[in-house]
């Protein structure tokens, strides 16, 4: 059963695990499990999703319930009207605390290039006593709050890779050896990169939707491992 943050007679949002498909894609031929599935048996009615969330990545994810509230929701994202607060956890501490990233993005799809904008703030920081790279003694990483200013596909991981503090867990765009400290070290096999909050306006009632979800067992784990306390780090930053 999929967690449901938020429901109205319109709209959705649920905690997607990390590691489950959004909808069916290309990439994935032949695999039934997905969300969009899963939700859609769950409550008994049609669903859609109004955006996308990477198959590794956990957190909030927007269904319209109506075929009537999908493109003013879907406008929504396009004007940059939607709130989308993510955590991640990534390799070494920024010299800049809080910044904008401001780096077109090549479409994966259609090859050109794209306009994208981040923007980060360092929430935790820590120091571990394993030489994860065979080159020091210690270990540094952060917890980052990051905000979407924009949509581009996998743009938080790329923005984050751009400026050489990747995400750990990340196999595509991170620091392998990193991944592989941390799956030798902790156990860990996910990415961890966490859609935190989201915010939207219901058009049809005017009201504002603000929701939270949970961080997942395996980014808590890593935070305790690096000896930050998530609840008082997660309610300092409300």
């Amino acid at each position: 059963m999929l967690d449901i943050l938020f429901e109205d007679e319109h709209l959705i949002i649920i905690d997607k695990p990390a590691g489950l498909l959004v909808h069916r894609t290309r990439q994935a031929f032949g695999e039934d499990e997905n969300a969009l599935i899963q939700l859609r048996d769950q409550i008994g009615s049609w669903v859609a999703p109004v955006h996308r969330l990477d198959r590794a990545t956990s957190g909030t994810l927007l269904f319209a319930k109506n075929e009537a509230i999908l493109p003013l929701m879907k406008a929504q994202f396009s004007d940059r009207k939607v709130e989308k607060t993510y955590l991640a956890i990534v390799r070494g501490i920024p010299v800049e605390k809080e910044n904008l990233i401001d780096h077109p993005l090549t479409s994966e799809r259609s090859g050109k290039l794209q306009e994208a904008q981040t923007k980060y703030k360092v929430i935790a920081e820590s120091e571990i006593p394993f030489n994860s790279t065979g080159r020091y003694p210690t270990s540094r990483y952060s917890l980052l709050e990051v905000d979407l200013m924009t949509g581009r596909t996998h743009q938080i991981r790329r923005h984050l890779a751009h400026i050489r503090h990747y995400i750990v867990g990340d196999k595509k765009h991170g620091d392998n050896k990193q991944n592989i400290f941390f799956e030798k070290q902790f156990g860990l096999t996910n990415l961890l990169l966490h859609a935190w909050k989201l915010s939207v306006n219901n058009p049809m009632t005017g009201e504002k939707i603000s929701v939270s979800c949970p961080i997942p067992v395996h980014f808590r784990t890593i935070m305790q491992e690096l000896a930050w306390k998530p609840n008082e780090i997660l309610q300092a930053s409300n």
